[in-house]
């Protein structure tokens, strides 16, 4: 095996343990408006779009394993559920996320009088 074909080392527990770190302070400072702080927790070469003013963010669940950290929610006040999906530096930094929207839950808007 050569230098091209080298395989990479998976993350120590610790960079993943960072990472779930830099999550949860994430959703923490979009909440608070905070974009210094948010932005602190982000790799220079960082792919994340503009988080959307005004949400709220309420995490059910956050799994983690190696370089990669998905957080299960949901938005306020639009109750939309979502799932986030990160992707870590080596130093346990953000360098992107994904996100996937569901449609809002149907139950929130029908009617409960109806039969």
């Amino acid at each position: 095996m050569n230098s091209r074909q080298a395989r990479r080392l998976p993350p120590s527990s610790l960079v993943t343990d960072s990472g779930v770190d830099h999550v949860r302070l994430a959703y923490h400072y979009l909440d608070a408006g905070d974009l210094e702080g948010f932005s602190s927790l982000l790799h220079e070469d960082a792919r994340l779009e503009n988080p959307a003013p005004g949400c709220r963010h309420h995490i059910d669940r956050i799994v983690a394993s190696g370089d990669c950290v998905v957080a299960i929610g949901r938005l306020t006040p639009q109750q939309v559920e979502f799932v986030d999906v990160f992707t870590l530096s080596d130093e346990g930094m953000l360098r992107s996320r994904r996100r996937y929207d569901a449609h809002p839950r149907l139950s929130a808007h029908r009617d409960r009088s109806a039969p």
